[in-house]
């Protein structure tokens, strides 16, 4: 059966066909490619302080002008996520985030040659915040169709690759910029982002046919109605009306449609399970953007957990190294604080992968465990008052962070959200509405420093934002139980 399987052609590229989800294979190589894809996309944004007051001096504009940047960028990043999930299911994953790649180096290669900040608006802000779009998100919704008991583990390590970016490339950028000059060094980091468009070409599309070979098996049909029989009669009819194999059993309790099973089977014996199951599997990707999500509470309250999370996940990194420079510390030592940030968080993503992996615990409730205590984190910053401090605020803080950071988005596709079918819109429409706190959380912070001339109001308002994220995560699942609850009463 895989050799009558693999014998399809699909569009534009060729698709590794499984029977079922593979935990594996071409699995590895692209979560290899996400790897490099978090390193280049999120690891550069997040470096991105280290020109911060280089770009102060050279444009003589104020904190909160030159935050705009970097929330142009991530609100462009986050707010085109509709985009990028329309244009992954009409051309392709590979396609569209090897075009991002190319619009994220043109981006940057051109900011270097600017001469006022409202040039780096364009550039960095909407040219490179498309391209980031475009090779982030698809990334991440083909990797977690590979896997599936592995997928939190798995997602989890390779999104560290932008641990290990901020890691290296804050202390490597900050000593290019002492030999040539911050333009240069803006410029060689857009062409090492080209690699992205290599890591693209690494995306081959998978589909899943495991319920081929259950049609195929016309003597175990009697078996498999009793056994559906059974099951509804345990409360997962509810479950099963998506599976194709259920549909056509469930007519069985009629007694006007039982010829209707005969029917089926003819065009089983004369060989036409190849042409009816190739027509099948494009039948979902006719919905390019599938907004039935907004009318699941779960995840509504799930997005909102992320819009107000958003708040707090880039300004720390952005002020990390203007504040511990307030507080007196050398250059050197204030880049070895947001490097220290970095490993402490590849540490935290690994963690959450473990502990996420670990069935008998629901995923959602470690996911508050860990928001409420980044809250604390966020809300230490401003007792700090020497390197050691700020140290082991950054690193207490980068370990929490990572364990949030690398499972927010492939828990959409637990059950207690909206599930694997449904995650490539829902992945979309969350990072959709995730744009508005990307684009108002570094303005903020940065009004209140130019107000207060203090950096310690920055990391308050980040703390305001995560706690109010935690509470609304918390209500995402009683409103899924909830809503379990009334579609049984309904039925």
């Amino acid at each position: 059966s895989k050799m009558t399987v693999k014998a399809v052609k699909m569009p534009c590229t060729s698709a590794n066909v499984y029977t079922k989800v593979p935990d594996g294979g071409w699995g590895w190589t692209v979560a290899f490619a996400f790897f490099v894809v978090e390193a280049l996309t999120y690891g550069i944004i997040k470096s991105f302080g280290v020109f911060f007051n280089d770009l102060m001096e050279s444009f003589d504009e104020t904190n909160s002008r030159i935050s705009w940047i970097v929330s142009i960028c991530v609100f462009v990043q986050t707010f085109t996520a509709p985009l990028s999930t329309v244009l992954s299911n009409r051309f392709g994953h590979r396609l569209v985030v090897m075009a991002g790649g190319l619009l994220i180096s043109t981006g940057m290669v051109i900011a270097a040659f600017a001469r006022t900040v409202v040039d780096m608006y364009v550039t960095i802000g909407i040219i490179s915040g498309l391209g980031y779009c475009l090779s982030f998100l698809p990334t991440v919704t083909i990797l977690s169709q590979y896997f599936d008991k592995r997928r939190s583990l798995v997602t989890a390590v390779a999104s560290t690759g932008e641990c290990f970016a901020v890691f290296s490339f804050a202390p490597a950028i900050t000593a290019l910029k002492e030999q040539i000059g911050w333009r240069y060094s803006l410029l060689s980091v857009g062409v090492l982002q080209l690699g992205i468009t290599a890591c693209g070409s690494l995306l081959r599309p998978i589909i899943i046919k495991e319920q081929e070979e259950v049609k195929a098996q016309p003597p175990e049909e009697s078996t498999e109605t009793k056994y559906m029989l059974e099951n509804e009669q345990t409360c997962t009819s509810i479950e099963s009306i998506d599976s194709g194999v259920e549909i056509t059993t469930s007519p069985s309790n009629v007694p006007g449609k039982t010829k209707a099973e005969p029917k089926s089977e003819e065009p089983k014996q004369h060989g036409q399970i190849p042409v009816e199951n190739n027509s099948t599997p494009p039948a979902p990707k006719t919905k390019l953007l599938d907004f039935s999500v907004m009318r699941d509470y779960s995840f509504i309250c799930y997005a909102f957990f992320g819009l107000f999370a958003t708040l707090g996940f880039f300004a720390p990194s952005l002020y990390i190294i203007p504040m511990s420079l307030s507080l007196g510390i050398s250059k050197d030592h204030s880049a070895y604080i947001l490097s220290a940030m970095a490993i402490a968080e590849v540490f935290g993503r690994i963690f959450a992968g473990w502990v996420l992996n670990k069935k008998p615990i629901r995923k959602i409730y470690i996911e508050l465990i860990c928001v409420i205590l980044l809250s604390v984190g966020l809300l230490a910053f401003p007792f700090a008052s020497e390197f050691w401090g700020l140290m082991t605020c950054s690193i207490y803080f980068g370990f929490m962070l990572g364990t949030v950071g690398g499972t927010h988005i492939p828990l959409l596709a637990e059950d207690d959200v909206v599930g694997i079918e449904k995650m490539s819109s829902a992945a979309g429409v969350y990072v959709f509405i995730q744009s508005f706190a990307g684009l108002a959380g570094p303005p903020i912070a940065g009004v209140l420093v130019d107000t207060t001339k203090n950096y310690s109001s920055a990391f308050y308002s980040c703390a305001a934002g995560m706690v109010l994220g935690a509470v609304f995560l918390a209500l995402v699942r009683p409103c899924k139980t909830g809503l379990c609850h009334q579609q049984q009463q309904q039925q």
